[in-house]
């Protein structure tokens, strides 16, 4: 008799619908998996802004524990979620295809003046826009330092609801989140300008270090070109700073045997920015992003960090 699977997930739709997805990865390799549901600390508590939470792993952390402690063999996360420094005793085994890194705007109502305040600099055209990401704040500050910018928590479709009965004039969200559970509004505006948070779009799927059958089952679906860009963003992250919920945004590609690279961080109030560019053989990504941070440091990325520190304290 085939062992079952245990996957450990969240209950919000979106999660649901990851953990699914591995559910049918892994049985369409032969093995057979159920899903096991488990709160985390960041679907209890829907009102205190992620960064301001002040800790790390808020939408893993449970899950984590239930690994530990063999309640379940696998957990799957959104990769951004997860804190570059692993729990003692629990490995990466796959990362998913990623979808789409993109952020998304989406919108109360769609308006022409909507499409006006966005290309207008003038406090006469001043949005409300909601958000709990410190770094999606950071970025639509430093775009439009005019605008005011508003706590949103919850699941996907909580956050929603909550911008249809807002006064506000849209919300920002993942694309791949709305995308995977057929929710993105056709108004939804593409931010192409505001860079992603690092391995935005990946689903990472982790398992006990010492169980090498979960490892080798999910070894059969992991992607290599998402496991290779996502590893070289999150080391830019832990080069910087090392937290999730910080203004550092990330994002490499690649291209025949090219690696493309884009990474910034911003005061949180929008003030300040550094970023950095680059374009490096694929023989030469070794400890890549790690290099990138430091160069970003030294570029002006050292006086942001200190100030972001400065303030946690």
């Amino acid at each position: 008799m085939k062992k079952t699977i245990r996957i450990g997930t969240r209950e919000s739709e979106l999660a649901v619908w990851q953990a699914n997805t591995t559910k049918n990865l892994l049985e369409k390799n032969g093995y057979t998996a159920e899903l096991v549901y488990i709160k985390s600390e960041g679907d209890i508590d829907l009102k205190t802004p992620l960064y301001a939470m002040g800790v790390q792993g808020v939408f893993t952390r449970s899950l984590d524990a239930a690994l530990l402690n063999q309640r379940i063999d696998i957990a799957v996360h959104s990769m951004k979620d997860v804190p570059v420094q692993l729990p003692k005793g629990i490995v990466q085994a796959a990362v998913l295809e990623r979808a789409s890194y993109k952020d998304i705007l989406v919108l109360r109502s769609s308006t022409d003046n909507i499409h006006e305040a966005l290309n207008n600099s003038s406090d006469s055209f001043a949005m409300t826009i909601g958000t709990s990401s410190i770094r999606r704040k950071a970025q639509w500050l430093h775009r439009y330092p005019h605008h005011q910018i508003e706590n949103l928590r919850g699941n996907v479709n909580t956050r929603l609801q909550k911008v249809a009965e807002s006064n506000w004039s849209g919300a920002i969200f993942a694309a791949a989140g709305l995308e995977r559970i057929n929710l993105k509004p056709s108004s939804a505006i593409e931010l192409d300008w505001m860079l992603p948070a690092p391995a935005q779009g990946a689903i990472m799927i982790v398992c006990r270090g010492e169980d090498q059958w979960i490892q080798e089952a999910c070894t059969l679906f992991n992607d290599e070109t998402t496991a290779v860009c996502t590893k070289v963003e999150r080391e830019f992250l832990s080069g910087l700073l090392g937290g999730c919920s910080t203004p550092i945004s990330a994002l490499a590609s690649i291209d025949k045997d090219q690696l493309h690279f884009k990474g910034n961080i911003v005061l949180p109030d929008g003030s300040q920015k550094a970023s950095i560019e680059k374009v490096v053989p694929l023989n030469d990504i070794d400890n890549l992003g790690n290099r990138l941070a430091l160069e970003l440091i030294i570029n002006g990325g050292e006086l942001i960090a200190n100030k972001i520190r400065t303030k946690e304290k």
